[in-house]
């Protein structure tokens, strides 16, 4: 092969390269198509199912990444609210929760609002509130969830004419929680007494009469129980009633005693 036909073949190689490639870049490319970005926002959800009743912890809910088209304004959401865990902890829930559910204040009731009471009780238990004093109240070192025997103290006609009245001691109820002293429901800063006007007792429906009617016929006394009691079987209560003559009560039935001379 001579020189020529090299040169003349070597022309012609690069004129096709060149016509493809010119041919390959005026073809029209196609627009590609924008990139949506989602807004999302981070909304507080339960981390775990959260019962009817039962109090949030830190371990019970956590942040989750929310679209913010679908994140309704009840929710709770960390740029508007970055201490929300902190907020709600210690809340009961007044309506369970499932996991991976925003969490929504009001299915929360926080330890000081209204609410709370009726949160805490236990099926079938009800609330009643009661009086007390530093003298009827074991000196105010009874605090919220404490054990106490109730006492009604009343006075009563001696059965001898001219003689003086009896007065009446009688534990009407015993190992009784309290659920509030006031309006504390809780104890606060390690604090051992609460002087309060006003004690708040977990009672079955039965012993809310009870305690209603002895509320009418005396004065009612807290008894302070140890904490070693608390789950300790209950005994027949022996009371006795002094005055001038003493009354033995067992089993709610009293038997006088003539007084010993």
């Amino acid at each position: 092969m001579n020189t020529a036909r090299i040169v003349v073949l070597t022309i012609a190689v690069g004129a096709g390269g060149v016509a493809a490639y010119l041919a390959s870049g005026s073809e029209p490319k196609a627009p590609s198509e924008p990139v949506i970005q989602l807004q999302t926002v981070d909304v507080l959800v339960a981390k775990n199912d959260i019962g009817l009743g039962q109090s949030v912890t830190a371990e019970d809910v956590q942040w989750q990444t929310w679209p913010a088209s679908t994140a309704s304004t009840n929710f709770m959401r960390r740029n508007e609210r970055p201490e929300a865990v902190k907020d709600i902890l210690g809340s009961i829930a007044r309506a369970p929760f499932i996991a991976g559910e925003p969490i929504r204040e009001p299915k929360l009731v926080k330890p000081n609002g209204s609410g709370f009471m009726a949160a805490i009780l236990p099926t079938g238990m009800r609330a009643v509130s009661t009086e007390i004093s530093p003298e009827t109240g074991a000196g105010g070192f009874i605090l919220p969830n404490d054990r106490v025997d109730v006492i009604l103290s009343k006075r009563e006609k001696n059965p001898d004419k001219g003689s003086p009245d009896l007065i009446v001691a009688e534990i009407i109820l015993t190992n009784i929680r309290v659920l509030a002293i006031d309006q504390a429901p809780k104890e606060k800063d390690g604090q051992n007494a609460v002087v309060g006007k006003t004690a708040t007792l977990e009672l079955k429906p039965d012993q809310a009469e009870l305690l209603a009617r002895a509320r009418q016929s005396g004065t009612l006394s807290l008894a302070l129980r140890s904490i070693v009691d608390i789950n300790a079987p209950e005994k027949p209560v022996d009371v006795v009633k002094r005055g001038d003559g003493v009354n033995v009560v067992r089993y709610g039935i009293p038997s006088p005693i003539a007084p010993q001379k």
